[in-house]
């Protein structure tokens, strides 16, 4: 039953899906960020649909982060614009935590969501349906491991001071292992490259010679080779995407004092943009 009270809660904090989330304390929080990476899953596998249109891979690329900030809120991204803008500040903690509560966004937000969303998009069109569900997982792992223990709020009150340090260490290792090995699956289930596909209409042009041709052309141990690359690959993503946010995380902790939920947000971003980056590179 806590289980259910933990998913209910991350699924209504961290996607619009409607949910009828029952009981809010400390203890669901902590399991609400724990399944985090659970829900990023959903969410990027989702999102992902709009790369299998037809048309340009930027187009489909732009279309899954706006399709991904629809299902999220936006939240994630107006957090990454208030820290920007609270810690390009330079002003101290106490008022640097006063501009991020502000509802308008200033220079340093906007160059941060700019650059931020040109790199995803240009980052995915390389790195695919696989590199954004890795993205998205890693994206809310980095809250499984903002939100552990040890972990402070900066403020009394809100989201942060919510979830702050609820998370125990011995589960955000967990959601991590499980993390991996899901990302190492996804990395195996690969599905081959479209270019191989032969088009309907042309000369035994069906979907099952399309795959003799291909293993023809490039033998079965290719295909296990692509497949062994991509359940590296991605796995790297994620840690990479996690790490970078860990260092986001340890910044604001200097400057701030803790985590807020704009803190959340912004690790979010940062995670999903690095994997991004590293699964188009290696890619």
């Amino acid at each position: 039953m806590r289980l259910m009270d933990g998913l209910r809660l991350a699924v209504g904090t961290l996607t619009v899906f409607p949910v009828r989330v029952e009981r809010v304390d400390r203890d669901v929080a902590g399991r609400a960020m724990t399944l985090a990476p659970a829900v990023g899953l959903v969410l990027g596998a989702v999102a992902g649909v709009a790369l299998l249109l037809p048309g340009p891979p930027l187009l489909g690329a732009a279309l899954a982060l706006g399709a991904l900030a629809v299902l999220t809120r936006g939240l994630h991204l107006d957090g990454l614009a208030d820290l920007a803008d609270g810690l390009g500040s330079g002003k101290p903690a106490g008022q640097a935590l006063d501009i991020m509560k502000k509802s308008d966004i200033g220079p340093f937000g906007v160059m941060a969501l700019v650059l931020t969303l040109l790199v995803q998009a240009a980052a995915l069109t390389e790195a695919g349906f696989g590199g954004l569900v890795t993205a998205c997982v890693a994206g809310r792992l980095a809250l499984t491991w903002a939100c552990r223990a040890g972990v402070p709020a900066a403020r009394p009150d809100g989201l942060g001071a919510m979830v702050a340090g609820t998370v125990r260490r011995a589960a955000a290792w967990a959601a991590t292992l499980a993390a991996l090995c899901a990302t190492t699956a996804l990395g195996l289930l690969t599905p081959l490259p479209t270019s191989a596909i032969a088009q309907d209409g042309t000369p035994g042009g069906t979907e099952y010679d399309a795959i003799l041709t291909y293993i023809e052309q490039t033998g079965l141990h290719g295909g296990i080779e692509q497949a062994l690359h991509s359940a590296i690959v991605l796995p790297l993503g994620l840690v990479a995407g996690l790490g970078a946010a860990l260092l986001l995380l340890r910044h604001a902790r200097r400057r701030l004092g803790g985590i807020t939920g704009d803190v959340l947000g912004a690790l979010v971003e940062t995670a999903t943009a690095t994997t991004l980056v590293v699964c188009a590179i290696l890619s």
